[in-house]
């Protein structure tokens, strides 16, 4: 099969078309013929060297693939073979072929065709996981996400509005601010023109958002936990900003204030099986509603590869950079 490989760390020309044997399914997996692979922060990591491939998957870079199931093991009962699926793996999807757990397939939502749908899993999985059971982002409270166009982003706003919540985002310019009012935001800031920290506590009149998705951390966490109300919590889920900050812990006692983060890619199979069935029940039909969308900036090729990653590390790009397979 055709597919994409990293040579060696480096820019994006590292990426290379290569042939590939075909990929083995393990028991509980099925093998996927594939359509179209998103792009993510992490495969550009990995490109760079940064991000090592769990035990026993690919090396090839792609965290979610769409595509026609066409073996494997079917006796989960959830997949069959000529289904048409999205799913997260643990790597591999810039190929023509690639297996993955049937426990983390989720089936294309009414209305979506293969572009659309392998914009998904990789964000959506991290945002349910991140907001809504580690961060427990409760009916009525408030949210603020950082980096509000990017697919975490652009996720994480529609999610949170569709089930009712007040969102507040940041983005690096005007067209981006605006971009996120669209998705459902009430209000968006311009981190290089305004102060987030006094921004947010005047639209809260002072309280504070009840919780941050924070993919920047570095010295954001700090900032961060002026944003928060009593009781907030943050989710730190990237480090574009550093690993490291200072912060005060005098106010995460006076406040009981939570940090916590996660990453989602070396979790079990198990794991991600159950927030694949709350995506299935809770989030699915929204899709498919219509309440929430694919936000799709660009389409290249599988053999450009190299110039998706080359606009993802420009950070222009509003939504999601989708590689076409098939």
């Amino acid at each position: 099969m055709k597919a994409v490989e990293i040579a060696m760390p480096g820019p994006p020309d590292v990426l290379r078309l290569c042939e590939r044997p075909m990929p083995v399914c393990k028991p509980g997996e099925v093998l996927i013929r594939v359509a179209a692979a998103g792009v993510n922060r992490p495969d550009v990591i990995q490109r760079l060297g940064h991000y090592p491939v769990p035990p026993g998957a690919s090396d090839l870079p792609g965290l979610e693939i769409a595509g026609e199931v066409v073996d494997g093991d079917f006796s989960s009962g959830l997949v069959a073979r000529g289904d048409k699926v999205c799913a997260l793996v643990q790597g591999g999807g810039y190929a023509e072929y690639c297996t993955a757990p049937a426990e983390q397939c989720l089936p294309l939502a009414d209305g979506l065709d293969m572009i659309a749908a392998a914009s998904l899993p990789e964000t959506f999985f991290t945002v349910w996981s991140n907001l809504f059971d580690r961060a427990h982002l409760a009916p009525g409270e408030s949210l603020l996400v950082h980096g509000g166009t990017s697919g975490i982003g652009v996720t994480a706003i529609q999610m949170a509005a569709a089930f009712g919540h007040r969102v507040i985002a940041t983005a690096g310019s005007e067209e981006k601010c605006r971009a996120c009012v669209e998705l459902g935001a009430e209000q968006a800031i311009n981190y290089r023109t305004h102060d987030f920290v006094e921004a947010v506590r005047g639209l809260t009149g002072g309280k504070g958002v009840d919780v941050i998705l924070d993919m920047v951390g570095g010295d954001y966490v700090a900032r961060d936990l002026q944003c928060l109300a009593d009781d907030g919590r943050i989710a730190v889920i990237a480090l574009l900003g550093g690993s490291k900050s200072v912060i005060d812990l005098g106010q995460i006692l006076r406040r009981r204030l939570t940090i916590t983060g996660s990453t989602l890619r070396p979790r079990s199979v198990a794991f991600k099986a159950q927030i694949a069935a709350h995506l299935r029940e809770k989030v699915w039909p929204l899709i498919g509603a219509g309440r929430i969308r694919p936000v799709i900036h660009h389409v290249f090729p599988l053999d450009r590869a190299a110039d998706a990653h080359r606009m993802m590390e420009e950070g222009a790009h509003i939504g999601k950079i989708v590689l076409r397979v098939e």
